[in-house]
């Protein structure tokens, strides 16, 4: 491997693992809620503001730091965006008032976005674009590693430690990430082509764009509004089990995404019709979590259908592509910034409601709470399905008059 070459991979390597540290910071409150939720004295609505908050500073900083990163590259912007990561979490350790943590879990998103946008530039800078789809799906994969991490075994961590000394662990390895990731990226020459203003603009008024995100961000309920937040407490309450197999379960979700990353964008390179293939997808969870929400599943089933639904999560990588291929080439790496910003934006939504839901049915002690919660789920991907069977018919449609 030439010296180019292998700085191409460690840059990218370095932008992954930035990518896992965020997404264990974005699952950290599904293990933490019931003490978070004592030290503050809040309920379940307000908690599913706080949970959805990381999605607002996560979607209102995407198109800046997309920009930044055309004109300053990943060796200026990135670390400072972990820095922000880290300044996010310090309100759970020094904070009294609630307003705090409120804030320092929107500093925490708006610090994460640099992560899959550095991801996406850093392949974009170091790969050929054929293989966008393949790299970025890899990425998820290293990134996911990190959910999965602050699923189960951050728990037994809390359960020995206490949550706080977890919090201040992950400072430690966030300061130190920030370090690295200045000193070893190198600096790349700024680009400074074109009216930032008139780029944005063309993108989002391009109606295809627009809706394929529309579709997708509906989908994102199983990853963004339930194995995030909201699955342990379900598995409890509606399950009954105990703390170690509720809290390992929705770790499954993010196991299953990273085998689903490759494996969707192989399936989607091999047969080529992406728009199928995250239909297949979208079914395959509806299913899913109406067997869940029925509450007749056991351990076993549970597992399975987690691996399946966290292998159909993997459709965002798909959406994101799919958006980039209907606009200019210049365009491609703002399409993926704009796509990816309003894909996750669904988010804060989805954490919202679900929040109310569960409060306005008895709050985060009642079984038939959580049932009522999550049913936002399935509802939302029946929705985003429909959404892309539509797009899907337009397509062929378009394709069969240019024949």
């Amino acid at each position: 491997m030439t010296k180019g070459r292998a700085v191409a991979w460690f840059v990218w390597m370095m932008g992954s693992i930035f990518y896992a540290y965020q997404f264990i910071l974005r699952v950290m409150p599904n293990i933490m809620l019931d003490d978070i939720m004592q030290q503050f004295h809040i309920d379940a609505a307000v908690f599913g503001q706080y949970a959805g908050v990381y999605y607002i500073g996560y979607c209102l900083m995407h198109l800046p730091i997309g920009i930044m990163l055309d004109r300053y590259g990943p060796k200026n912007v990135m670390p400072c965006c972990i820095l922000l990561t880290v300044l996010g979490l310090t309100p759970i350790l020094y904070a009294e008032n609630w307003v705090y943590p409120i804030l320092g879990r929107a500093v925490i998103g708006m610090g994460s976005s640099a992560a899959i946008l550095g991801v996406f530039k850093i392949v974009r800078m170091n790969f050929s674009e054929k293989y966008f789809a393949r790299m970025l799906s890899w990425s998820v994969t290293i990134g996911l590693l990190g959910a999965i991490y602050g699923g189960g075994p951050v728990g037994t961590m809390c359960a020995n430690l206490g949550y706080q000394a977890v919090v201040q662990i992950f400072v430690v390895l966030g300061l130190a990430l920030a370090a690295l990731t200045y000193f070893l990226v190198p600096a790349v020459a700024p680009e400074r082509e074109g009216s930032v203003l008139a780029n944005i603009k063309s993108v989002l008024t391009n109606r295809k764009v627009v809706a394929l995100c529309l579709f997708a961000g509906f989908m994102v309920g199983p990853m963004e509004g339930f194995a995030d937040v909201w699955a342990s407490d379900f598995l409890k309450q509606v399950y009954g089990f105990d703390a170690t197999v509720a809290d390992y379960l929705p770790s499954m979700i993010f196991v299953g995404m990273c085998v689903g990353a490759p494996v969707l964008s192989f399936i989607a390179e091999k047969v080529g019709h992406y728009l199928g293939v995250i239909i297949g997808a979208g079914l395959v969870m509806f299913a899913t979590f109406v067997a869940l929400l029925m509450g007749a599943l056991t351990v076993s089933s549970i597992t399975l259908g987690f691996l399946c639904v966290g292998v159909c999560c993997a459709y965002q990588i798909l959406a994101i592509y799919k958006a980039s291929t209907y606009v200019p080439e210049r365009l491609a790496g703002l399409t993926t910034a704009v796509a990816n910003m309003i894909i996750m934006s669904f988010g804060y939504g989805f954490h919202s409601v679900i929040g109310l839901v569960v409060n306005a049915y008895g709050g985060v002690h009642e079984a038939q709470s959580f049932t009522y919660g999550i049913s936002v789920v399935p509802i939302t991907l029946g929705i985003g399905v429909l959404g892309f069977f539509i797009l899907s018919l337009q397509e062929t449609n378009t394709k069969g008059d240019l024949a």
